[in-house]
């Protein structure tokens, strides 16, 4: 019979002290996450309803695109998670929403959208300061107007938000609502480079929304001024309608953080301990909306045309800064409805929560098994699937030595844990939008269907 060693006191002593030191941790982690201060209604811009609702009909009506045949929720849609739940989206020539949206025989799409829909929820809350994947609209107050926009496209006027300035991008971009040189007047201005001024592609679509009648009464009775309309006027419409629509403060994690102790089950709780600890996520995914507003490289895998179409790269924030120490970075996305929003990444690669977190875990493992093949993209003539082209080798040994993410190891029921905090960061009362979509729209063209 095996004698008791005389070391096990001094082990279990030892034990004891490990144990003490991880529930310590444990809730100091989770005094970290209570002491955040919940998100309330002054975390985002007054409500006019008016306005909301006049952002809603522009945000869902196809008038806005150059060829009258896409419109800002065809990419961002409410019952799609404010995205379109495809890696890469089919833009300006597209029919139909989500997995069912296609180029078409007739007026097939050049090319996929580089970059994946970002979702929307929370945006228009306070805390953000920059937005798009490379960061191109952000507050800067050297800027006009306290908002720094891309070269070519500064802010004529005041901007209500930067979900308001950040409105007025797509409408300019051939592939994902302007359409292709000589197609309309749209396009061919954006390709002269004629944005701003009364001949610019900004003041034709004002011209546009401002001759439907319905319109022009309506803003006329918000601004209670008949001015001719400017973009300025449709973008802060716009952005008004998505602060509402996309406003989400009533997850598990937002009771949490109001003092119900109880909101979380108990894998979300070991999960946000190890989220704000010892998975360090909070790094990069920081406070209550769960970003830092700033930019990182994590080693998506690199799918579909990127911003470099011929080379299939995307440098993501370097384009914006020039700064070479960016390249390969992208937007922290806050991770509010995370569970909502698939696919992930700025290129959109990874299809599930789990996929993209043990991305995480070994992004450069990750980034040089990835199979294209498991990311089918809507074909961009008629119907069917097709698989994405990845960059060359070298593009890749790029992308790989430009990560930064160092993520200590986790056990499998570490990474089951924070994948259930994830999930208590869904707000159910947001899904689907606040609001929804309209029956019609004042200009009388067709709305987009999930059904079609």
């Amino acid at each position: 019979m095996a004698q008791p060693s005389k070391d096990r006191p001094h082990l279990t002593a030892m034990n004891l002290k490990w144990v003490t030191a991880c529930v310590m941790s444990l809730q100091a982690t989770l005094s970290l996450a209570a002491d955040m201060p919940p998100v309330t209604h002054s975390d985002f811009p007054q409500d006019d309803i008016e306005q909301v609702l006049l952002g809603r009909d522009l945000f869902f009506d196809p008038l806005l695109s150059g060829n009258r045949n896409i419109s800002c929720a065809s990419c961002h849609h409410g019952v799609l998670g404010s995205a379109d739940a495809v890696a890469l989206s089919v833009g300006e020539g597209g029919r139909g929403l989500g997995k069912r949206r296609r180029g078409t025989s007739d007026a097939p799409a050049e090319r996929h959208i580089p970059r994946n829909a970002p979702a929307i929820f929370n945006l228009g809350a306070n805390d953000f300061t920059t937005l798009f994947h490379d960061g191109r609209v952000a507050l800067d107050p050297d800027a006009a107007f306290g908002i720094r926009m891309p070269e070519g496209n500064a802010l004529e006027r005041p901007a209500k938000s930067l979900l308001s300035a950040q409105a007025l991008l797509p409408i300019l971009s051939h592939e994902e609502m302007a359409g292709t040189d000589g197609e309309n007047d749209i396009a061919t201005a954006v390709s002269a480079g004629q944005i701003r001024g009364a001949d610019g592609a900004w003041a034709k679509i004002a011209a546009r929304v401002e001759a439907v009648p319905e319109y022009r009464a309506r803003f006329t009775a918000l601004t209670q001024s008949a001015e001719p309309l400017h973009i300025s006027e449709i973008g802060n419409a716009i952005g008004t309608f998505l602060a509402f629509e996309f406003h989400a403060d009533e997850s598990p994690f937002d009771a949490y953080l109001r003092g119900e102790a109880n909101a979380l089950t108990a894998p979300q709780a070991r999960g946000m301990a190890l989220f704000y600890g010892k998975a360090t996520c909070s790094s990069c995914h920081a406070g209550r909306f769960q970003t830092d507003n700033s930019f990182h490289a994590i080693g998506i895998p690199q799918i579909g045309p990127g911003k470099d179409h011929e080379t299939l790269a995307d440098h993501g924030r370097s384009a914006i800064t020039g700064d070479k120490k960016d390249e390969y970075c992208f937007r922290s996305p806050s991770l509010r409805n995370v569970a909502l929003t698939a696919p992930y990444g700025h290129s959109g690669a990874y299809a599930s929560l789990e996929a993209v977190v043990r991305h995480h875990l070994a992004p450069r493992e990750s980034l040089m098994a990835f199979d294209p093949g498991t990311v089918p993209l809507p074909a961009l003539a008629g119907y069917g699937a097709v698989t994405p082209q990845m960059p060359s080798p070298a593009e890749l040994e790029r992308i790989k030595a430009a990560i930064t993410l160092d993520i200590p190891p986790l056990g499998e029921s570490e990474v089951s844990d924070i994948i259930s905090f994830l999930h208590a960061l869904t707000d159910p009362s947001s899904i689907g939008g606040k609001l929804g979509a309209p029956a019609s729209v004042p200009s009388g063209l067709p709305v987009d269907s999930i059904l079609d």
